[in-house]
């Protein structure tokens, strides 16, 4: 029997997939490190949406789905966004291809496991809340790293820093948990480590 599974070793893959791949960046961006910016940053939105909205969120649910949230670009890459949502008739196939990817990747795992992991490469239909602000989180990402490169003084993350503050101001008003963040955490990633540093010190 076979006992040699490649899962984890196919997620460590993670490190070696750009993003942006179509766009000159001044600092490059791997699938791990934005799949960690984003657990981090969707945890933050559940526990606001718990403190300050009545939410009855599961942040270590939220921190696991977002952990796996790109997995399927190890299998297929990071397809830039110009090309994904082209047209209808490509994002629906760009589904069909995630899905296949998904299950090639669970195919990897021994099938006591399977089910355990099914679940968190999707939200079920019953976490719509949760893959909404899953979706946020994502666009925050995206955001904060069109912001780091115009501060690098980068012009070609222009027109991709407007139409993600846009998407990101839309999803404001579907979620005040968005609107906190960019309200109260956002401006912060435009400080150097100096003022970052000062902030704390005034605070404490």
């Amino acid at each position: 029997m076979d006992s040699e599974y490649t899962f984890l070793a196919l997620m460590h893959r993670m490190n070696y997939i750009e993003r942006w791949a179509l766009m000159r960046n001044a600092r490059t961006e791997n699938v791990g490190e934005h799949s960690l910016e984003v657990c981090m940053i969707l945890h933050l939105l559940c526990e606001i949406g718990n403190s300050r909205f009545g939410r009855h969120l599961d942040p270590g649910r939220a921190v696991l789905l977002a952990l796996y949230h790109d997995a399927p670009e190890i299998l297929t890459g990071d397809m830039p966004t110009p090309v994904k949502y082209y047209n209808d008739r490509i994002r629906e196939s760009y589904r069909d291809i995630e899905e296949a990817a998904k299950d090639r990747l669970l195919g990897t795992l021994p099938g006591d496991l399977k089910e355990k992991y099914e679940k968190v490469l999707t939200p079920a239909e019953d976490e719509k809340l949760l893959a909404g602000l899953l979706k946020a989180a994502d666009k925050l990402s995206a955001l904060i790293k069109c912001m780091e490169e115009e501060s690098a003084g980068n012009g070609e993350f222009r027109t991709a820093l407007e139409t993600t503050r846009k998407t990101v101001l839309d999803l404001a008003g579907e979620y005040p948990e968005v609107k906190v963040f960019m309200d109260e955490f956002l401006p912060a990633y435009g400080r150097t480590l100096d003022e970052l540093t000062n902030k704390v010190s005034e605070e404490e």
